[in-house]
């Protein structure tokens, strides 16, 4: 029985785990978000975060040790330099996991794990997080129950249709003048 055993070996041989969650956890850093299996993803989460709370703190001894774990200079630069600083003021959870679809060879469930601050569409600073504001009928009012609002719309101008079947002609005259200009040359030609 396995009561208490909380490790997912993967079905590898510790060796193979563990250098195959390095390599994983290189590719986070480089890369900032993976596709992979859910249970890795899990098993990679339990790994990388912390390693990046390790690079909070930059000294030799931080570095040494997260090198220890990734066998990778250029991602232990990356860590310490760029991702350390935007996780500075997070005290955990830097990593996410988005459940995709089945593999479709195997029907394994798939998932992709990336950097929480490196998202720009959850970002609470960025242009991509503004939504608009949806517009349901039959909703109840924030409003006080007392007090009345008098709502005056605003009229609106239509075009009539007249207008739009003019703005039709013209760009049909404008196609047919560069169709006939086009054409004209290749006459030109034909006759010398």
């Amino acid at each position: 029985m396995r009561h208490g055993k909380k490790i997912n070996h993967l079905g590898r041989t510790a060796s193979h785990r563990k250098a195959m969650l390095a390599n994983m956890a290189t590719s986070l850093i480089k890369h900032k978000r993976i596709t992979t299996t859910l249970a890795k993803a899990k098993a990679l989460r339990q790994y990388v975060e912390p390693l990046i709370t390790k690079s909070k703190e930059d000294t030799t001894h931080s570095r040494r040790t997260v090198f220890s774990y990734l066998q990778d200079k250029e991602a232990v630069t990356i860590l310490f330099r760029e991702i350390s600083e935007k996780v500075a003021n997070r005290p955990g959870g830097y990593t996410r996991i988005i459940k995709l679809e089945n593999r479709l060879g195997d029907n394994s469930e798939m998932a992709f794990i990336e950097l929480v601050d490196y998202n720009e569409v959850y970002k609470k600073d960025g242009v991509a997080t503004e939504r608009k504001s949806t517009r349901r009928r039959g909703g109840k009012r924030k409003a006080d129950a007392g007090a009345t609002e008098t709502v005056v719309a605003e009229p609106v101008e239509v075009e009539s249709p007249a207008a739009s079947e003019e703005a039709v002609a013209e760009a049909t005259d404008v196609q047919e003048n560069t169709t006939e200009t086009e054409e004209t040359p290749k006459e030109d030609k034909k006759e010398d």
